[in-house]
This record gives structure tokens, sequence and C-alpha cells, in this order.
């Protein structure tokens, strides 16, 4: 079991897919920080100063020590449940971010890799120019009669 254990992981695709997955990961790290700490306070302070990180509405019982606060971590700990829309148009511009920047990785590899070479196709003869060769071809091969030399 271990010596399948170890083939399998030995193949290059699994290789290939834990080094994504590790640097996938190292990725989002860095797309979060690049949107919670350069792109959503540069669009908060173009629109007057808003966090988006605070934006949320309060759907359940806040406890009393918590009344009157507006720290979405600190209600969310607690349990109180928040519908989240400033979180969630922060994680919906880390995918946008993260989907461009994938786009731009993919089409700058299809760039790179050769294109196959054109193999050059014989055109299509349209069906009347076909039709017409194959009554020609067929009066080829026909003998010709003593009644068709005697009429000219």
């Amino acid at each position: 079991m271990f010596k399948e254990f170890k083939a399998f992981i030995a193949r290059g695709n699994v290789l290939d897919l834990a080094v994504a997955v590790i640097i996938g990961a190292a990725f989002g790290k860095i797309v979060s920080s690049l949107t919670d700490d350069v792109i959503m306070p540069v669009i908060g302070r173009i629109l007057g100063g808003l966090d988006f990180s605070s934006y949320f509405l309060v759907l359940g019982k806040v406890p009393a020590a918590l009344a009157g606060s507006s720290d979405y971590a600190a209600l969310k700990k607690a349990g109180v449940p928040l519908f989240g829309y400033g979180a969630f148009l922060t994680a919906a511009v880390n995918f946008l971010i993260v989907a461009f920047i994938i786009f731009l990785i993919v089409r700058g590899v299809h760039r790179l890799m050769p294109k196959p070479p054109e193999t050059p196709s014989e055109p299509v003869e349209p069906a009347d120019v076909t039709l017409l060769r194959e009554i020609r071809d067929e009066l080829k091969r026909r003998p010709i009669s003593s009644d068709v030399l005697d009429r000219s």
C-alpha cells in the first residue's frame, strides 16, 4: 500500500496540483491584502471616507454588552446574526481581481505557446461543379456510337 501511495504522489499531475494549491493560497492572501488594505480604502476615500467592512444589518438580538456597537467583527464573534454586505462587496472585489489576473496569465501563456502549423486543406468544391465533373468523367468512359458520328 505504501508503494502505491508513493507512486500516486510521484505522478506529475499530483505534484503540480499540490504546488498550485499552495501558490493559490498564498496568492489569495496577497489579493485579500491588496483589496482590504489598498483598493477598498481608496474606494472608500473617493466615496467620502466610507469603510465597507462596517456595512452590515443586524438581523437578531444584540447582547447588552455590545448594544449600539458598530464593530462587525465583535458582533459576529458574539454570535449575532448579521447581513454583512460590506464584507460581501470586499469578497466580490477580491474575486474580480483574482479572475482578472488569472485571465491575464492564461492569455500570456497562450501567446507564448507555439501555434501548431496550419495544415492546408483542399478547398471545398461547389456541388454543381462536382456534378458536372462526374458527368464529364462518365461521358469519357462511354464509347462513342456510330449514330453520333453520322449526325455530324
